[in-house]
């Protein structure tokens, strides 16, 4: 599975700001072996306990209803006082928060995966080098273009300027925003200052943290470096600071508008962030919203018309990220989301080049991965496309008789397991109320529909999977496949950890001439390897995935269509039909996504149809096997979809009726695709009419190979016969299926699939997640000519942690300066107990001055790490 698709799980993975939590992506441990290979976590602690068999299948509860409420404290109490049982926002309150806990009818389910960020429009005007004469206003870049040099205009095209186009000035707002101030008082201390686009709780901040510390002192609060950056910037491109303090251009005020939204901390980070850019000489204009309201803008928006330059962005990336390397291809350069914002991201080469070979695992070891994750981490806050804020410790509250397992990245709201595991009490049946900030703020389709994590939460019921992430390790667990084997190049850093996967490691890996390679569009047919490549053609990584033997008599649709291989072959056609310029369906805003995918695929290959198996070849991997497999499971980005379902969207775009996209969508001037309400329906109904008359196959002149005339007839009698009872075109595997969809209401019903296969008790095995708990005993006054030690102790629940359990324990030591002297590993001494030596030798070279010791505590058996320091005094 490319790093690319575990993001749209997991990121980075991902809108919680809007998009709510957009895609952001799942990383391995710290290495120790010479191979640098991730260490293995305990089989003990992988294998899941087994559970008495229960007679019900699919979901515990009957129902669930999804509502809205905004506001974080009617939230809350609603839940106080038992009028529902859910409230899935991300809560970031204090003051709810020490209630919460202190209250017996209220459980806090807390997890680490919502960071906040600033997100600028950095919208420029690229024009040939040759064609703009010398004191051009506005100059603010240069790059070589396919024709020739261009130089970039930072105006957008009403001619006004746009300051965030020009890259000096987004870096310098790194120096402009306070963190440590908004994390203290704006988030109450639920959180932590953040300056890159890696998170403080997942193993890569550890990994790396000797540079991630210098970057935070390189780039902490300097509001007269700030000035003197921007300063320098504006008046390169021509802009005036007038008598008033007010900067202008063309005689005109520059005048910021910043989407602010209004739903939680995110409204005094955006008037603390309108506050300094005002003490700049900036007059701003402050616009306010809810997710929703300010989508039309920053998402749907043309960045080039000007409407706003900032937006106080929040994501949640919803699975524990076990590799962030994705992160800086995803929130950095136009690979990340095909929506005009993103197509306006120019990276420098440079930074482009190593975020595409982190997000496709591109390098030899993991010591080249070092060296490429160390500068990107350097160039991120340059290119500065968005400056990042505070990592949030957030939680979330239901009734104390709810069970449900929830993510120690994205809570219960990005749990892909909360289907599955929700459960009043001890009893089978009944209904659960969830809220949370909204639901249906973006028409609902697979292939490019909404990514807020409000309506995702509620689209992830509705499907199934291939495979789960584990909500603690972020591993990977069969879900709809059996078990699967991954062969590795040799040297690959790579390792297994869970029984379910073999890894294997070879020389050579070939493609065999019969894997598809390519697509041809016209032809609607699939090329192999014999006919594309005339030498023999390699791959880095080979999965492959075994689908049990009664997968297409246990698993049914929705609308009661069994299961079928065409359901698998329709989600990879759709993989490379929508970047063909010869598809009926070509759309623009996907081809950086497929070129990036292109420059790692090698091939697949159907080796059974039944039972189902698959191989894939790929020079993209992950660093550990369990995420390295793809299933092909007909999971799009944005749900599940069966051939008959994305069939019919088809048929819609390619008669430029709808849009999969809301970036073709408005290329087209059509409405975006949505299969659950508003004007799509009735045109959807038409071709609805219009496959079931001609019994129709999508792609026939490949498809029909697996798809007889009778089956095809069958699925379109059974969607018809759904739409007719149901009202909307949406169907899934998933233990819930869609009932109701009010729009206006913002309120969504889902009942129990009673044909879903797995018993009910599947996945209840989660218990508390282990998080290490650190301390650290030491002098507090030390002399550098006698050296010290310092004592780490590292516990669970009061006793001591299994050494067996613990991927390292590192440590830095920073000087009276705050950089970074001393870095290295802790010495075990028992369970629980490590010791650190400095000799007087090395405490000499530091000076004198308060000191500081942080040790970074990373585990096998749970992908979060501990941070926790003291500060001593160095005397001579």
């Amino acid at each position: 599975m490319s790093k690319k698709w575990m993001l749209v799980l997991g990121v980075l993975t991902v809108f919680m700001t809007v998009l709510a939590a957009c895609k952001p992506s799942p990383t391995p441990t710290p290495t120790e072996a010479p191979t640098e290979a991730p260490t293995e976590a305990p089989t003990e602690e992988a294998t899941p306990e087994a559970t008495p068999e229960v007679t019900r299948n699919g979901a515990w509860v009957d129902e669930v209803t999804f509502m809205t409420e905004t506001d974080d404290v009617a939230g809350y109490e609603q839940v106080k006082g038992g009028l529902v049982d859910v409230y899935a926002f991300t809560i970031g309150n204090p003051d709810i928060y020490r209630d919460a806990k202190s209250n017996p009818d209220v459980k806090v389910l807390e997890y680490y995966g919502v960071y906040n960020e600033l997100t600028f429009n950095p919208y420029k005007q690229w024009k040939p080098a040759d064609e703009v004469a010398e004191g051009t206003p506005g100059v603010c870049g240069e790059r070589e273009g396919e024709e020739g040099p261009e130089v970039g205009i930072c105006e957008f095209d009403n001619g006004a300027l746009n300051p965030f186009g020009h890259p000096k000035i987004r870096e310098a707002m790194n120096w402009l925003v306070d963190r440590d101030y908004i994390a203290r008082e704006i988030m109450g201390g639920l959180a932590t200052p953040k300056y890159l686009p890696i998170t403080s709780a997942f193993p890569d901040y550890a990994r790396y943290i000797d540079t991630v510390r210098e970057i935070e002192a390189k780039y902490a609060y300097n509001f007269d470096k700030a000035q003197e950056a921007v300063t320098a910037a504006m008046e390169e491109m021509g802009a005036t600071l007038n008598e008033d303090g007010i900067w202008t251009y063309n005689d005109e005020p520059v005048e910021l508008t910043i989407l602010i939204r209004t739903e939680d901390e995110r409204k005094e980070i955006g008037d603390y962030f309108a506050n300094q850019l005002e003490a700049l000489g900036f007059a701003v204009n402050r616009h306010y919203g809810t997710s929703s309201e300010l989508a039309a803008f920053w998402i749907r928006g043309n960045p080039a018309d000007g409407s706003w330059h900032a937006y106080t962005g929040g994501w949640i990336t919803t699975a524990v990220s076990r590799d962030q390397g994705g992160n800086f291809e995803f929130f950095y350069t136009p690979r990340g989301i095909p929506v005009p914002l993103w197509m306006a991201y120019d990276p420098s080469p440079e930074f482009d080049e190593v975020s595409k070979r982190l997000a496709n695992n591109e390098f030899a070891d993991m010591a080249e991965r070092d060296e490429l994750f160390r500068e990107a981490l350097q160039l991120a806050p340059q290119e500065a496309f968005r400056v990042w804020l505070v990592d949030q410790k957030s939680f979330s509250v239901v009734r104390s008789d709810i069970s449900v397992a929830y993510d120690l990245a994205g809570g219960v709201s990005g749990a892909v397991l909360w289907p599955y595991t929700l459960r009043k009490g001890d009893q089978e049946g009944g209904s659960v109320t969830w809220l949370n900030a909204g639901i249906l703020g973006d028409p609902w389709n697979p292939v490019g529909g909404s990514d807020w994590i409000y309506d995702m939460q509620a689209i992830r019921a509705l499907g199934d999977w291939g495979v789960v992430a584990d909500p603690f390790t972020g591993l990977a667990w069969p879900q709809r496949i059996e078990r699967a084997e991954v062969v590795a190049q040799t040297g690959t850093p790579m390792a297994k950890t869970l029984d379910w996967v073999t890894l294997e490691f070879q020389d050579e890996i070939v493609v065999p001439d019969d894997a598809w390679v390519d697509w041809d569009a016209t032809e609607q047919r699939f090329l192999t390897a014999g006919e594309v490549y005339t030498q023999p053609v390699t791959a880095r990584v080979k999965s492959v995935v075994y689908y049990p033997e009664d997968l297409y008599d246990t698993v049914k649709w929705h609308d009661g269509s069994s299961f079928d291989i065409a359901d698998v072959l329709m989600n990879l056609i759709l993989t490379f039909d929508r970047a063909k310029e010869d598809s009926p369906i070509y759309d623009e805003s996907y081809v950086p996504t497929f070129q990036s995918f292109m420059s790692v695929f090698k091939g697949v290959r159907i080796v059974s149809e039944d039972p189902l198996v698959i191989e894939w070849y790929t020079d993209a991997f992950a660093l550990d096997a369990e995420l390295t497999v793809t299933t092909l499971w007909p999971r799009y980005d944005y749900g599940e979809g069966s051939w008959h379902m994305i069939g019919l969207g088809v048929l819609a775009e390619e008669n430029q009726e709808l849009a999969f996209t809301s970036d073709k969508a408005d290329a087209l001037e059509v409405e975006w695709m949505s299969y659950i309400s508003g004007p799509s329906l009735e045109i959807l109904a038409k071709y609805l009419d219009q496959a079931a008359a001609e019994n129709y196959i999508p792609y026939a002149n490949f498809l029909s190979q697996y798809i007889s005339e009778d089956e095809a007839a069958e699925r379109w009698a059974n969607y018809k016969a759904w739409y007719e009872k149901m009202g909307h075109f949406w169907i899934g595997t998933g233990p819930f299926y869609l009932d109701k969809v009010f729009p206006l209401e913002h309120t969504v019903t889902l009942k129990r699939f009673e044909q879903y296969p797995d018993p009910a008790d599947k996945w209840m095995r989660f218990g508390e997640p282990k998080l290490a708990e650190v301390s650290i005993d030491g002098p507090a006054r030390v002399k550098a000519s006698d050296g010290a030690t310092f004592d780490v102790m590292v516990t669970f629940q009061g006793e001591p942690y299994p050494a067996d359990e613990i991927a390292g324990v590192k440590y830095l030591l920073f000087d009276a300066e705050g950089n970074v002297a001393l870095t290295g590993d802790a010495t075990l001494v028992e369970d629980g107990h490590y010791a650190i030596e400095f000799t007087p030798d090395q405490l000499g070279e530091l000076g004198v001055g308060a000191v500081r010791l942080e040790i970074a505590v990373t585990s096998k058996v749970i992908s979060i790490p501990t941070l926790q320091s003291m500060e001593f005094l160095l005397l001579p």
